[in-house]
């Protein structure tokens, strides 16, 4: 006897064909356009902005401890946490992503990323796997937990 309520290894609804139809290009489940300003970026250009963020960080690192001994890895990966926190909160971008035309925006509303979601998606970033591991729209699982999504802003 099958169960009435369903259950979430059950799976779409075959009944509903709309459930069952695959997205056409990534994004468009989330409302977001096919290409252009909108759309979401690749994993190739999210890379290499992760890379100039980190290059910058590296940057101001070198230039704090610039003859004295210290934890450079430490201090690089705590500059670069606060950059991608604080750029994130205040213009909804990190260096490297402005350079590469890129927005963090939220999937749920239309204003910005806040405190928390950048915290939280910085933190997750820290561990680099959930950026390797994405959604059916690409969308990395950090962007996924915390409701953002990486996009082209021109």
């Amino acid at each position: 006897m099958a169960r009435i309520t369903g259950s979430w290894l059950s799976g779409p609804n075959a009944a509903d064909p709309d459930d069952a139809r695959p997205a056409e290009y990534p994004g468009e489940l989330l409302g977001l356009p096919k290409q252009g300003a909108g759309s979401l970026a690749g994993m190739a250009r999210r890379i290499v902005a992760l890379f100039v963020d980190w290059f910058i960080a590296l940057g101001i690192t070198a230039l704090i401890l610039h003859g004295h001994n210290g934890s450079l890895n430490t201090l690089t990966l705590v500059i670069w946490f606060v950059i991608g926190v604080v750029t994130v909160v205040l213009f909804g971008f990190t260096p490297g992503q402005y350079f590469l035309r890129l927005r963090t925006i939220r999937i749920d509303s239309t204003g910005g990323v806040g405190i928390v979601r950048a915290v939280a998606r910085q933190v997750l970033l820290i561990f680099v796997i959930p950026a390797l591991f994405t959604d059916s729209d690409g969308r990395g699982m950090h962007d996924r937990a915390t409701g953002t999504a990486l996009v082209h802003s021109r």
